[in-house]
């Protein structure tokens, strides 16, 4: 990729690298068997400012946009999926309050957030408001000088360790769902803000998701984000970003599947020869590095509309379709490939296959990626 990164995009990656290799990587299995990313690997990370990568300058991030946050997630999540997910999930309220929040909002919450002290959380699915997001439960209502909160979200990405979410909530009457909700800050210490029971998943162990329950929850009509009743169209905007993301964690795990494949294939002999030299594997790992690069190339032009204020949502659709397609079919060719030992815990493979299955999942299923990107076309 050096042909197309800048001098500061490439000493970027080669940091993160490095950190990826020697602190997140001998942690990985240990993320996946206790369900705990390491405070070390936390702190590391904010000692590298990864939590502000795409944070402005101005409010104590890097400023290095949705390129460098793509560089760093891939890098991260070719070594531990978790690690990368959690760092990417960050991104999600801080962006909220860096295109819609005020001054005021940005001063209170980004800087510490670029800082690392604490993590932020997103929370918007509800039992009955999964794909369609407009159709969630939860209200604020106005009384005084403030939003009183009340409802469920689930699903929660970072919730016990964040020290605020941006949470979607209804605050208008209209009968259209589209004009009745809005963004509010809600913070996480806030009487009648309970966190709720941990989910036990098939992949991605090493991510904190809880339920969060809203009983009451007074917070200021000042943490409102934005405009009343814009909350769907910024969610929209919002959600086009975070599939950024999470095609970068795709290509992070994709990228990993080949590699290990290559290797093993090179030195694994049999009948005589290297796996690397029967065409039916030679012709698995073709396919993959294809597909590798296709699904890069993507994220990578996706990142670059976004940094240079440009119409992406259909490419963000298109790279985060892609990408976490091609992930899950490559972690399974990985097993394939490594053989009956890759369906045991003794090698990692199994590991990006159930890790990959989420990002078909998350900030969008392939179903309806694939209906946002034919509306893009007119259709």
């Amino acid at each position: 990729m050096d042909f197309y990164l800048t001098e500061e995009q490439e000493r970027l990656r080669e940091r993160v690298t490095d950190f990826a290799n020697q602190v997140v990587a001998p942690l990985a299995h240990i993320v996946d068997t206790t369900g705990q990313i390491p405070s070390e690997v936390i702190e590391k990370a904010v000692d590298m400012n990864l939590l502000g990568l795409a944070i402005p300058k101005a409010y104590g991030g890097s400023g290095l946009g949705y390129i460098g946050l793509v560089i760093a997630i891939e890098e991260i999540a070719r070594v531990c999926a978790s690690t990368a997910f959690v760092i990417a999930s960050h991104q999600g309220p801080a962006e909220a309050i860096s295109l819609f929040g005020s001054p005021q909002q940005k001063e209170d919450y980004l800087v510490p957030m670029a800082h690392g002290k604490y993590l932020g959380a997103f929370a918007a699915t509800e039992t009955g408001a999964g794909s369609d997001v407009a159709a969630g439960a939860t209200y604020a209502t106005q009384e005084g000088d403030n939003w009183i909160i009340n409802g469920r979200k689930i699903f929660v990405t970072n919730a016990r360790q964040a020290g605020m979410a941006v949470i979607t909530a209804i605050t208008e009457d209209s009968r259209r769902q589209k004009e009745r909700l809005s963004l509010l800050i809600v913070p996480s210490d806030l009487p009648g803000f309970t966190i709720g029971s941990k989910y036990n998943k098939l992949g991605m162990r090493g991510v904190s998701n809880h339920e969060i329950f809203f009983d009451d929850c007074q917070v200021p009509l000042k943490n409102l984000i934005g405009t009343r009743g814009a909350g769907y169209s910024q969610l929209l905007e919002l959600m086009s970003r975070h599939r950024i993301f999470g095609a970068a964690v795709s290509v992070g795990i994709a990228q990993v599947c080949l590699e290990s494949s290559l290797a093993y294939a090179k030195r694994r002999v049999q009948f005589g020869q290297p796996l690397a030299k029967f065409q039916a594997i030679r012709f698995k790992l073709a396919d993959m590095a294809t597909q590798l690069e296709l699904a890069r190339l993507m994220t990578y032009k996706a990142a670059w509309l976004v940094d240079n204020n440009k119409p992406h949502r259909r490419e963000s659709a298109m790279a985060k379709l892609f990408a976490s397609e091609i992930a899950s079919q490559a972690a399974n060719q990985a097993i394939q490939i490594h053989g009956g030992a890759a369906y045991t815990t003794d090698f990692p493979q199994e590991r990006y296959l159930r890790d990959a299955k989420l990002m078909e999942i998350a900030e969008g299923t392939s179903e309806i990626l694939r209906i946002t990107i034919a509306k893009q076309l007119g259709c």
